[in-house]
């Protein structure tokens, strides 16, 4: 296939995304889920700018079965001014979630009918550490505790 004449000149920087850049690196994970009482389990994560700085990818894995291996690209809507972020996995399941930055704190969520979703990341202020807690509703209205993660940079 060949290349489009000026494609290199999209493959910027988005300033939108700026925030999360502290995001970016290689991360080890360990968390507990409420489905596996009393277990803990390890996994990786790794943060890294795509096409130039125009996107941000995220690749996770848990070291557990029934956790699938996913990728989630971040980006932005100018008109509107809104971050998103878009998953898939292994499953072939896919999910756009709303995201917000203020500050240390990341927050993305989706409300959807039978699964919605809400997560947030603390930032510690060294950048080496991030502590996520997840939440879930079937119905839209009760929340209960989800996938709950600490992140430690590696690199």
């Amino acid at each position: 296939m060949e290349r489009i004449q000026g494609i290199h000149k999209a493959q910027v920087q988005n300033p939108a995304l700026d925030e999360l850049g502290k995001l970016v690196g290689e991360w080890e994970t360990v968390g507990t889920h409420p489905e596996l009482p009393g277990k803990v389990f390890a996994g990786k994560a790794s943060f890294q700018w795509i096409e130039g700085g125009a996107f941000l990818r995220w690749y996770s894995e848990v070291d557990e079965e029934g956790f699938p291996v996913g990728i989630a690209i971040f980006s932005s809507d100018d008109a509107t001014g809104e971050l998103f972020m878009l998953t898939f996995d292994e499953r072939k399941v896919s999910r756009k979630y709303d995201v917000s930055v203020e500050d240390n704190v990341v927050r993305w969520w989706r409300n959807a009918p039978n699964l919605s979703q809400r997560y947030t990341w603390i930032i510690a202020d060294d950048g080496n550490t991030i502590i996520e807690k997840g939440e879930l509703s079937k119905e839209g209205t009760t929340w209960e505790e989800d996938l709950e993660q600490t992140f430690t940079r590696i690199r």
